[in-house]
C-alpha cells in the first residue's frame, strides 16, 4: 500500500480530516515534521472548501491559502512566535470543530455513537461515522454506509456466536439470522405485540436493504435516476443507527447473562 492509500485510510471521517488539515497548518507555521506533503494538503483543502455541509464554517485560512507558500507568508508576518501562531490556527478552527462535534452530539445520535464505540471503534463505529459525515453531502454513499454498519454489526454477533453464513449474504437474510442468534425473531415469542414489533424490525431492514440498492451508490443508474435528498439519507443513517444498537445492547446483555 503506498503511502498516499495510508494517508487517505488514516482520515476516516470529516472530523479526521480536519484535525490532519489543522496539523499541516501548524506544521507549516511552526517548521516541524507535522506538514503534509503539498498533494495531500491540495486534496484536503478541496475536500473540505466542496463541503456544502460545512460552508459557513470554513476558516477564513483555510478559503485565502491555497497552499502552503501562501500560508507561511502570511502567517510569519502575522506572528513572530510559535506559540502565536498555534493558538491563532486552533482559534481559526475551533468553530468547525464545535459545530461538527454538536452534530454528533445531538439526542438522538449520542447514545448510538457511544454504543457503537464501546463495541467495536475500528469498524462498527467507523461505519457509523461514515455515514453520519456523508448525510448531507453524498446520500447516496450515506445510505450505502448504513446498510454496511448493519451488516458488520449482524456479521460481528454471528462470528462472537460462532455462527456460520454465506459470503454473499443479504442484509435481510443477516439481520433474520442475527435476530434468531439473539432471541429477536418473531416465531420465538407469544406475545403478539413483541411479535408484531420484531417484524417490524425485519420490514424496516429489508427496506433499508432495498432503498440501497435502489438510490444508494452501489450499483449503476439508468438515464432517469433516483437521487435521494439529505432528509432521505438522514432517515436511512438513524434508523440503521437504531437497529444496530438494538442489536449490541442485546448482545452485549446476553453475554452479561451468561457470564458465572
Amino acid at each position: 500500500m503506498g503511502i498516499a492509500a495510508v494517508i487517505e485510510n488514516d482520515e476516516r471521517t470529516l472530523l479526521e480530516k480536519l484535525e490532519k488539515l489543522q496539523g499541516s497548518y501548524i506544521g507549516t507555521a511552526t517548521d516541524d515534521s507535522g506538514s503534509l506533503e503539498a498533494v495531500d494538503f491540495a486534496r484536503l483543502r478541496t475536500e473540505i472548501l466542496t463541503n456544502t455541509q460545512i460552508r459557513n464554517q470554513i476558516p477564513d485560512i483555510v478559503r485565502k491559502c491555497r497552499d502552503q507558500s501562501q500560508f507561511w507568508q502570511f502567517i510569519k508576518h502575522k506572528f513572530a512566535h510559535y506559540a502565536e501562531r498555534r493558538q491563532y490556527i486552533w482559534a481559526q478552527f475551533r468553530p468547525l470543530f464545535d459545530f461538527l462535534e454538536a452534530q454528533d452530539r445531538s439526542p438522538g445520535v449520542q447514545p448510538i455513537s457511544e454504543t457503537l464505540q464501546a463495541f467495536d471503534p475500528d469498524n462498527v463505529h467507523a461505519a457509523w461515522q461514515k455515514a453520519l459525515d456523508r448525510r448531507t453531502t453524498d446520500p447516496e454513499g450515506a445510505i450505502t454506509a448504513a446498510r454496511m454498519l448493519l451488516e458488520t454489526v449482524c456479521k460481528h454477533i454471528l462470528d462472537g456466536d460462532g455462527r456460520t453464513y454465506p459470503d454473499n449474504v443479504d442484509l435481510p437474510k443477516l439481520w433474520a439470522l442475527t435476530a434468531e442468534a439473539l432471541n429477536l425473531a418473531p416465531h420465538q415469542h407469544q406475545e403478539e405485540v413483541f411479535r408484531t414489533i420484531l417484524g417490524n424490525c425485519q420490514s424496516v431492514v429489508n427496506s433499508l436493504g432495498a432503498i440501497r440498492n435502489k438510490i444508494g451508490d452501489a450499483h449503476g443508474q439508468g438515464r432517469r435516476p433516483v437521487k435521494p435528498k439529505p432528509r432521505h439519507a438522514e432517515l436511512a443513517v438513524n434508523l440503521a443507527g437504531t437497529m444496530a444498537s438494538f442489536l449490541i445492547s442485546t448482545w452485549q446483555e446476553r453475554e452479561l447473562s451468561n457470564q458465572p
